[in-house]
C-alpha cells in the first residue's frame, strides 16, 4: 500500500496494487514551490519516504510522522555543504533500518501527514488534511509501505 502525494494537485492518494482507494485535498508548508531543503524554509519535501512514527493525539490532531530526511536528502545536502559527514551516515543508517531519521539536524525534520485543515498552505512542511479525511486514512497506515512525494 501507497501514499502518493502530489504537491502541485494539492491531494493525497491511497493506492493498493494499483487500485484507488482513497483520494483527498490537502494542504502545504507556506512555500509549497519546491523540495524542502533545511529547517525553517517552510517547504515540503519531495521524495519518497516512510511512515516512522504514528501519534494517535499530537499538536495537530492524529499525526504520521514521515522518514524526512531521506538519505538522498541527506547526500544532497552533504555535497553541498549543509550536514556533516556524521549526519548523513545518521540518516544512512535509520533509513537502512526504517526508523526515524534525526529531525534536529540543519535539514529539519518533523514531517508529518496531520489533521489540521486543507483550505490554504498554512504548515511549516508538513501535510495538513480534513479531520473527516484523516478518519478514512488513518486506520490503513500500519499497511502503508511508502509515502511517495510529488513536485
Amino acid at each position: 500500500m501507497q501514499i502518493i502525494i502530489h504537491k502541485s494537485a494539492r491531494t493525497l492518494t491511497l493506492v493498493k496494487d494499483g487500485a484507488l482507494l482513497f483520494n483527498c485535498r490537502i494542504a502545504l508548508g507556506s512555500r509549497p514551490q519546491g523540495a524542502k531543503r533545511m529547517q525553517g524554509d517552510g517547504r515540503t519535501p519531495e521524495g519518497s519516504y516512510f511512515i516512522c512514527l504514528v501519534k494517535e493525539a499530537g499538536k495537530y490532531g492524529r499525526s504520521l510522522g514521515l522518514s524526512y530526511p531521506n538519505p538522498q536528502d541527506a547526500q544532497t545536502a552533504y555535497a553541498e555543504g549543509r550536514i556533516d559527514e556524521r549526519t548523513l551516515e545518521n540518516v544512512q543508517a535509520a533509513h537502512a533500518e526504517r526508523r526515524r531519521p534525526p529531525w534536529g539536524s540543519p535539514l529539519g525534520g518533523e514531517i508529518y501527514i496531520h489533521e489540521g485543515g486543507a483550505e490554504t498552505d498554512w504548515t511549516a512542511g508538513c501535510i495538513a488534511l480534513e479531520t473527516a479525511d484523516m478518519d478514512v486514512l488513518f486506520p490503513y497506515w500500519p499497511q502503508v509501505e511508502s509515502v511517495l512525494i510529488l513536485p
